[in-house]
């Protein structure tokens, strides 16, 4: 035997029918948190200051580490002859 029933529920009237709980204001909570924030870092974008500390946060200093570590897989190029 086959049974089939067919129900007419918006996806909140479904929820709701399985027990399921009210997401939507924790939802809405959390989106509201997420565009404040991208706002923040597209506001960050348009200073070049706070770009760069944002990519080089210890300023030079990353420079000069990058570059000693290049030269570390880079024999060669530090002037070594091993």
């Amino acid at each position: 035997m086959k049974v089939t029933i067919n129900l007419e529920l918006t996806p909140k009237e479904a929820r709701a029918a399985m027990g399921l709980p009210d997401v939507e204001p924790l939802q809405e909570k959390l989106m509201a948190e997420i565009y404040d924030r991208m706002s923040e870092s597209v506001r960050d974008m348009s200073d070049p200051e706070k770009l760069l500390k944002m990519y080089m946060p210890l300023g030079t200093q990353s420079m000069e580490q990058f570059q000693k570590m290049m030269s570390m897989f880079t024999p060669g190029a530090a002037g070594s002859k091993d």
